[in-house]
């Protein structure tokens, strides 16, 4: 290629614009651009914020002039009571059943103990609705719901109750707070302590059997069916501990 054409290519590529042009730089004090809305954005995102407490209170507002809070409560007498005991025995089950390392891998067990959580504070919640709803209706008092033991006409069942709930939320406050438990000594006191679970909820399953109305035949058949699978399920456990210290051949 002559040296006339190649100085001539040279000087066309010169004269072509960079891609790499520098921004211009803003001010300091200059305000930026307006942020930008998220692609799929709802604008009224914000003011429906407000709106829906005040759709809360209007629908609770509906519900007492109807009249269909009577209903609520007389289910809630019965079902309050059942729910929490069954969240409850869901959560014994998942408890368990996250402490399995013969069929659940890592991430089986952690999504167990999630689930494990999830049902422990239904179940708390429930507990809660279940005591302030005999409380107010009559069926009890609060020196009774709070003092195992002290109510007049049914002290033992209603105590037996009322010590599986404080044993419940004793479980719960500790696992909530599980990292504050290091070392040797306090990692025992709160294996222990949640272990202690189990009687809680034994206690309770006597307490809502026998406190309340009689239990239909299918629910006498769901809690035995629970009894015998927590039982297995806690046996296996402790046998696979016990060999895994080398206490066992």
């Amino acid at each position: 290629m002559s040296a006339p054409r190649m100085q001539s290519r040279r000087a066309a590529h010169r004269a072509r614009p960079s891609p790499f042009v520098p921004r211009p730089r803003r001010p300091p004090n200059e305000p930026g651009p307006p942020a930008r809305r998220p692609a799929g954005g709802f604008a009224g995102t914000a003011v429906l914020r407000p709106a829906l407490p005040a759709a809360l209170l209007l629908f609770l507002a509906v519900v007492l002039h109807s009249g269909a809070m009577d209903g609520v409560l007389n289910f809630l007498d019965f079902g309050a009571g059942v729910l929490a005991l069954v969240s409850l025995s869901v959560t014994v089950l998942w408890g368990l059943a996250a402490t399995d390392r013969m069929v659940l891998n890592s991430g089986h067990r952690l999504l167990a103990q999630a689930v494990h959580r999830g049902t422990g504070v239904a179940g708390l919640g429930f507990l809660g609705l279940h005591i302030w709803i005999k409380v107010s209706e009559g069926h009890t008092d609060a020196t009774a719901a709070a003092v195992p033991f002290t109510d007049g006409a049914r002290p033992g069942l209603i105590g037996l109750g009322t010590l599986a709930a404080y044993v419940f939320i004793a479980v719960a406050v500790t696992g909530a707070v599980r990292g504050a438990f290091t070392g040797i000594t306090a990692s025992r006191w709160w294996r222990g302590l949640h272990m202690s679970a189990y009687a809680a909820w034994g206690l309770a399953l006597v307490h809502g059997l026998r406190a309340g109305r009689p239990a239909a035949g299918y629910a006498l058949v769901g809690y035995a069916i629970c009894l015998v699978a927590v039982a297995v399920r806690l046996a296996l456990r402790m046998r696979d501990s016990r060999r895994n210290t080398g206490e066992l051949p």
